[in-house]
């Protein structure tokens, strides 16, 4: 349905993604409905002429199509009693496929797409290849067609939320980096949130590309969803098509790229980031040298293992993008020890147990905050925790105590919305708290 003029259009959560979809399709004619758990009017869309209506699944019926934003759950009433009437439910980024031009580059996982993503726009742009980087990171994909054009490349970071709401949507690379548990408070279990993941695949064509990480059997098992080529990225193991590490070199299609230690990012894991970006940059058309050149200057993205200062010899980082537990377990590999890391927020059903290995004998304490302090403290048993409560009372509890030489790491395993907006929100907070300590104690 890519005739939108004279639609009854439903479209349902108005944030960032939500209203650049009722802008979409404003301008392909369509007549839209906007709905929102919270039915407050919105500033750019009061300039539209388009009030927000209470969530309500009488208002989809009768409907032409139902749009669903990234923060809105497949299987929300709304969306329930749209299929019941027979209405087609699909995503922004769905929609959003009808109408851009270029060729789509997906980067979907767990851990390590915003910086992948992020870094794949860098090489791209260094090299002179047309780009626009989008997704789930800045740009939402509807608000970017008006920028789009034949012959350049859309990167997107796409999340399981966007992708579990596609039909036809179609990306000629796509990138799967990781699938490790997230998310399950949406959706329910793995295989259901691996599943989604997956969908990135489906609809890939003959002469597409599938980058998969050859060592997380999950991506893996992505190969042959579709009729894309696999291409693949490993830290263990010597692939035949792609990048993978041999000594301290990132080879790619079997020719030395760099070695690892020119990689400007902490951790084995943004490794394999950079692979998964180079292999991609290479499928676009750079060059080995390009790529080279380009990761070398790339500065990394906010919010990811950050450094935000160091003060009397104890440095802070931020990676308020940690937000489960297998982020956190890549930030704290990342260290060496001597670690006080803050961990807590909002639960998506996490098991935290897995992080007891990793910072016993490398962490001084976890300072707790959020509304998941108490389950975290429960599964910690073995390393010393300190209940916080909030972010602030944790970054002066960590002033108080840490010594020259010592990390103070925000990576908190959890969402935000406990007690924050966003991750960035929750970041930004981290930085402006860490750099006024000492000017007021």
């Amino acid at each position: 349905m890519t005739e939108l003029k004279g639609k009854r259009v439903v479209v349902v959560g108005m944030a960032k993604s939500g209203v650049a979809a009722v802008e979409l399709l404003l301008e392909q004619g369509a007549s839209v409905i906007a709905m929102d758990q919270k039915a407050v009017a919105n500033e750019r869309l009061v300039t539209l002429g388009i009030a927000v209506c209470a969530q309500d699944p009488a208002h989809v019926i009768g409907a032409d199509l139902v749009v669903l934003s990234p923060g809105v759950p497949a299987d929300a009433d709304v969306a329930k009693a749209a299929r019941a009437a027979g209405v087609r439910v699909i995503g922004d980024l769905e929609l959003a496929s009808w109408f851009l031009q270029g060729e789509i580059i997906g980067i979907t996982g767990a851990n390590g797409k915003t910086t992948t993503t992020a870094m794949t726009g860098h090489i791209l742009h260094s090299c002179g290849i047309p780009v626009q980087v989008g997704g789930n990171i800045g740009t939402p994909p509807c608000s970017m067609i008006a920028t789009s054009r034949a012959g350049q490349w859309n990167v997107l970071e796409l999340s399981s939320f966007q992708l579990e709401t596609t039909e036809t949507f179609r990306a000629h690379i796509g990138a799967a980096l990781n699938v490790t548990p997230d998310h399950l408070d949406r959706h329910y279990t793995f295989e259901q949130y691996a599943a989604a993941k997956g969908r990135l695949f489906v609809n890939q064509r003959a002469g597409d590309f599938a980058v998969l990480n050859w060592d997380d059997p999950t991506t893996r098992a992505y190969d042959g969803l579709g009729e894309g080529t696999a291409v693949w990225f490993s830290s263990t193991h010597e692939v035949e098509r792609g990048a993978y590490v041999s000594g301290d070199h990132v080879m790619l299609g079997g020719e030395p790229l760099m070695l690892t230690a020119e990689i400007p990012l902490r951790g084995a894991h943004n490794v394999e980031n950079a692979m998964a970006a180079a292999a991609m940059a290479r499928l676009a058309g750079a060059t080995h040298e390009q790529i080279r050149a380009a990761v070398i200057t790339f500065p990394g993205v906010e919010h990811r293992l950050e450094f935000v200062r160091e003060l009397s010899g104890v440095r802070y980082y931020n990676d308020s993008k940690a937000t489960n537990v297998d982020a956190t377990l890549k930030a704290v590999a990342a260290f060496e020890g001597r670690l006080w890391i803050i961990l807590g927020g909002k639960d998506k059903g996490s098991d935290y147990s897995p992080l007891l290995p990793a910072l016993q004998g490398k962490a001084h304490a976890a300072l707790l905050i959020g509304a998941t302090a108490n389950k975290i403290e429960g599964q910690l048993h073995g390393i010393t925790t300190v209940q916080c409560g909030t972010l602030d009372a944790a970054i002066r509890e960590a002033y108080r105590c840490a010594q020259s030489g010592d990390t103070v790491l925000l990576a908190p395993a959890c969402a935000s919305f406990d007690q924050f907006e966003s991750y960035e929100h929750r970041g930004r907070e981290f930085k402006r708290i860490v750099a006024s300590l000492g000017a007021t104690q």
